[in-house]
């Protein structure tokens, strides 16, 4: 495990968002990346939000949160958007920072692994699903 300051943190993923393919982020439309210590219960769908999340539905009374979710997007699919889209309020993909100590021992390592997480996010926006991104290698 290795334990990084917020400022580190910050920085490490500021520093991923720099190595994405600019035509990536380019594509991205009214969508925020921010970060948060851990998961919580909102972000897991316990309270009736992300249903589609591919994290197992919890009430969140009495259930462990998980400790290894690195990452979430949480708004509408560019493919969803074609459907009509208020965009007052942006769409977020959130990194994890606990899960991401935890998961990995090296700056470099959560560096690299922010890096899969927010192209996984991404891959969310652009309308892919957990198995297409897994076949892809962002599991």
């Amino acid at each position: 495990m290795h334990r990084m300051t917020d400022e580190e943190f910050e920085a490490a993923l500021a520093e991923a968002l720099d190595a994405m393919p600019e035509q990536f982020l380019d594509a991205l439309e009214n969508v925020a990346v921010v970060w948060e210590d851990e998961p919580n219960a909102y972000h897991l769908g316990w309270d009736g939000a992300h249903e589609d999340s591919g994290v197992p539905a919890g009430d969140g009374e009495g259930d462990e949160l998980p400790d290894d979710l690195l990452g979430l997007f949480d708004g509408l699919s560019i493919v969803e958007r074609a459907n009509g889209y208020d965009d007052d309020i942006p769409d977020v993909i959130t990194v994890f920072k606990g899960p991401h100590e935890r998961c990995f021992s090296s700056r470099e390592e959560i560096v690299e692994e922010i890096g899969k997480t927010v192209v996984h996010e991404l891959g969310h926006y652009f309308g892919l699903n957990e198995d297409q991104l897994a076949a892809m290698g962002y599991e």
